[in-house]
């Protein structure tokens, strides 16, 4: 099987093609090739949709993996579990059966709601839509139905109308868990994050919690509040990849750094690539720091390089895009390893640690203990903040676990 894309984006107010690339499956694996086209190389405002995979340069860009054969930026806007899951049943539900290629995984998804500012079509294809119509993105007043489907879905007991709603109109973005893009009473697009039947504590909840303290800490998070639907929360996340109908190019850190799902990197490494490729990268890498340090504090331990990432920042460089996807563990759930190690001195959730590695982030003289004692200083009392987002006494406790730097 062989297919080719015309890769678009969304740049200075204009939809402009940037290239093609050629994916290739065969029995033994897949391989793609990407070519920037001669008018974006000419257009004054091209730049590397990938700097570490595809650089801004006349030369094809080969891309072959077991894991992923299409190169990273566009591996970024791909669905992930969740979205992968509904695609399959989906296509089943369909009366297809064949197996799935990263392309029909990649251009199942609302064009609308796809994280960043890509945007694709198969040569010969009229618009971004493909064959999944066009769809217009749930509102927030459709938050129960978007749940029922989502829990139907969990319980194996999903119907066609459940998928149509969760896939095309709430197109899935990463991630493992339940979710859907909504536009939120404003009219900006957001992710609604769903609980899980069988969770054992309220997920919602701790990701709004932490989403908050991190602000409190000085750290820049996405913004999030909690729903009740039907006395069950929801947590809803504004989309920080748009300004208003403006896209914003996304790039995660597992793409900048060349790897890919299960490889290992460290927070270091992520500081060189800041170095490399941010417009403020002394600003950067103390938000970095400062991010380390909340992550050890609170027990954000998931912090795997999918959830790290950069926004381009329109003029041919990245910025560290707000914190997102912050989790607190519990103690029950994951000894106290960061999964994006400090530095290779261990994967330890240590304070100790990240002092250690400070002047690789251009901290100098007291400007860690600073930091420091700011992010735990914002952490005291998060059992009142908890309580005001409506979490059980149940739930705090099991939390409390997970904040082991906070009092």
């Amino acid at each position: 099987m062989s297919e080719t894309l015309e890769i678009h984006v969304d740049h200075g107010g204009q939809t402009r093609l940037v290239g093609r690339c050629r994916y290739v499956a065969k029995a033994r694996g897949q391989s793609s090739v990407f070519a920037y086209d001669e008018s974006w190389l000419r257009y004054g405002g091209a730049f590397a949709l990938d700097p570490a995979n595809l650089p801004l340069a006349d030369d094809p860009v080969y891309t072959s993996s077991d894991k992923s054969a299409l190169p990273g930026a566009l591996r970024d806007t791909a669905p992930d579990r969740w979205g992968q899951q509904l695609i399959r049943r989906a296509s089943r539900k369909a009366g297809e059966n064949r197996s799935l290629s990263e392309i029909d995984y990649l251009l199942a998804l609302n064009d609308q709601t796809r994280i960043g500012a890509l945007r694709y079509k198969r040569e010969g294809e009229a618009h971004f839509d493909h064959a999944i119509g066009r769809y217009r993105v749930p509102p927030l007043l459709r938050l129960p139905e978007l749940l029922n489907a989502a829990d139907a879905v969990q319980g194996d007991a999903e119907t066609a109308q459940d998928l149509r709603l969760l896939l095309y109109e709430g197109s899935p973005l990463g991630g493992a868990r339940p979710k859907s893009a909504l536009l939120d009473r404003d009219g900006s697009l957001a992710i609604a994050k769903f609980p899980k039947p069988d969770d054992e504590r309220s997920i919602p909840h701790g990701e709004i919690l932490a989403l908050t303290l991190a602000m409190r800490a000085g750290v820049n998070a996405a913004q999030g509040r909690l729903e009740t639907v039907a006395g069950r929360p929801v947590a809803l996340i504004r989309r920080f990849d748009r300004d208003g109908e403006r896209r914003i190019p996304f790039l995660s850190a597992m793409s900048l750094l060349r790897l890919n799902d299960g490889d290992v990197a460290t927070y270091t490494d992520i500081a060189e690539c800041i170095r490399m490729h941010s417009s403020a990268p002394s600003e950067d890498l103390r938000e970095l720091w400062r991010r380390i340090v909340l992550n050890v504090m609170i027990g954000n331990l998931d912090d795997h390089l999918r959830n790290h990432g950069f926004l381009h920042d329109g003029e041919g460089k990245w910025r560290l895009a707000p914190a997102y996807d912050l989790n607190p563990l519990p103690l029950a759930k994951k000894a106290r390893e960061l999964t994006t190690w400090i530095s290779e001195e261990g994967p330890d959730a240590s304070l100790g640690q990240a002092h250690r590695a400070a002047p690789f982030f251009g901290l100098r003289g007291n400007d860690a203990e600073r930091i420091c004692a700011e992010v735990s200083a914002a952490l005291a009392g998060w059992r009142d903040l908890a309580r005001q987002l409506g979490m059980s006494a149940a739930d705090v406790s099991v939390y409390a676990t997970a904040m082991a730097g906070a009092v």
